[in-house]
């Protein structure tokens, strides 16, 4: 049996070196995701936004009692597409669709997005977006009765 090596300062220094390197790999790690995941606040005042609670309270029964049914928006390379559909589920046709697109942190400027009716109830940008994250700001209006949405794209 071959004897124990003694515990040197070599072996500590290692260990210290080692504790202190993931540590510092960890926080590089974690910092990278803080960055590049959150995409702004939620809200910039919350007492202005707490003013408007009850204003969009009753835009949520406008919109629900529509029964309009909106998918997210997908992306169709640069282009964004939606289908929506009626109360009964029948496509939502003859609709005008407009959206704002706003950076979450204000890295790009606001675009203005109109879309073209390739469906029946289906949508597609005719303005292209370029690649990253995006909130959406949603006008669908037909036949006088208007709904605004919110959504969210990568």
């Amino acid at each position: 049996m071959k004897p124990a090596q003694p515990f040197t300062g070599y072996h500590m220094t290692a260990i210290f070196i080692a504790f202190f390197a993931i540590v510092i790999a960890v926080n590089f790690v974690m910092a990278r995701y803080a960055v590049t995941t959150f995409g702004g606040t939620v809200v910039d005042n919350s007492y202005v936004a707490s003013q408007k609670f009850n204003g969009w309270l009753a835009e949520a029964r406008h919109e629900k009692g529509l029964g309009w049914n909106v998918a997210i928006p997908t992306r169709d390379g640069s282009h964004l597409g939606l289908i929506a559909r009626d109360a009964s589920g029948a496509p939502l046709a003859g609709a005008t669709v407009t959206m704002r697109a706003v950076h979450p942190l204000g890295r790009a400027p606001d675009r203005l997005l109109h879309f073209a009716e390739i469906r029946p109830g289906t949508y597609r940008s005719i303005e292209a977006v370029p690649a990253g994250r995006w909130k959406l700001h949603a006008d669908i209006v037909r036949a006088k009765r208007e709904l605004s949405l919110a959504f969210e794209v990568n």
